[in-house]
């Protein structure tokens, strides 16, 4: 399907591995130009920049100045903003123990972020008269989690800022969405810190029983892949998604069983 993006410039922010990385590289494969933001970069992202069609630029998105720092980096033309930077946290101890600092920490990378990347990507946007803006969101935000229980807030509320922001600016020829992933293959939930990894050493289980536990009530039985998530993302970039605003679309083998 020719999706028609070649030539369109694009902010990725959290870009260095996992969704980001491969949001960048699908992408690129589109034609794409790509100002890729992270707080360092990778040795992936770093070939692909080498090969002209990305700009890595390292910046702290959890600052309050770091994501209009990156929008700058776009210039005077801004088509596609992926508000892709997040950590989930994993609060075995529960709902007692999360602290103040930590519910902070929580919502500032993964709704503030979000929101100032926005408020500095819509005046672009606005005077262009178009723009696409995609979230990157998670099943958390309406299936609430205790052992991430920050994290399912804060992407609720990202859910809910991307459908208020759609209302407002869809008048004006601006497009926002969010794609909203259940379990998938990157460090967050594979790595050595990463989810299944932390409820190991807790838990005594095994950390690949743990992974296999959290797809075991999917229809299709498996994580999805960062590369999946990356061309729905890439999609509702694209004028072939052009009357779809305001939605959460959800790619998660299966695992919301309600309609």
């Amino acid at each position: 399907m020719e999706l028609g993006l070649q030539g369109r410039r694009a902010v990725v922010t959290g870009a260095s591995k996992g969704i980001g990385l491969a949001i960048v590289r699908a992408l690129v494969d589109e034609g794409v130009h790509v100002i890729a933001g992270a707080r360092t970069s990778s040795p992936e992202l770093e070939t692909l920049a080498a090969a002209g069609s990305v700009e890595v630029v390292t910046v702290d998105l959890a600052t309050a100045d770091g994501p209009a720092t990156l929008i700058a980096q776009a210039g005077d033309r801004l088509d596609i903003l992926v508000n892709n930077v997040g950590l989930a946290a994993v609060r075995l101890a529960g709902f007692l123990e999360i602290s103040d600092e930590q519910w902070s920490r929580s919502i500032n990378l993964n709704l503030m972020a979000a929101v100032r990347a926005t408020r500095a990507a819509l005046p672009i946007m606005l005077t262009a008269g178009r723009g696409v803006i995609i979230n990157t969101g998670s099943v958390n935000a309406f299936l609430p989690d205790p052992a991430v229980l920050d994290y399912s807030a804060a992407k609720a509320a990202v859910t809910n800022f991307a459908k208020s922001i759609s209302k407002e600016f869809g008048p004006r020829g601006i497009r926002v969405n969010t794609v909203t992933p259940g379990p998938v293959e990157t460090d967050l939930w594979l790595g050595d810190k990463g989810v299944a990894a932390t409820v190991s050493r807790a838990s005594g289980a095994n950390p690949e029983d743990v992974a296999r536990n959290a797809v075991a009530s999917t229809a299709t039985g498996r994580f999805s892949t960062p590369g999946e998530v990356a061309d729905l993302v890439v999609l509702l970039a694209s004028d072939r998604t052009a009357n779809v605003t305001g939605s959460s679309v959800t790619i998660d083998g299966g695992l919301i069983s309600t309609i």
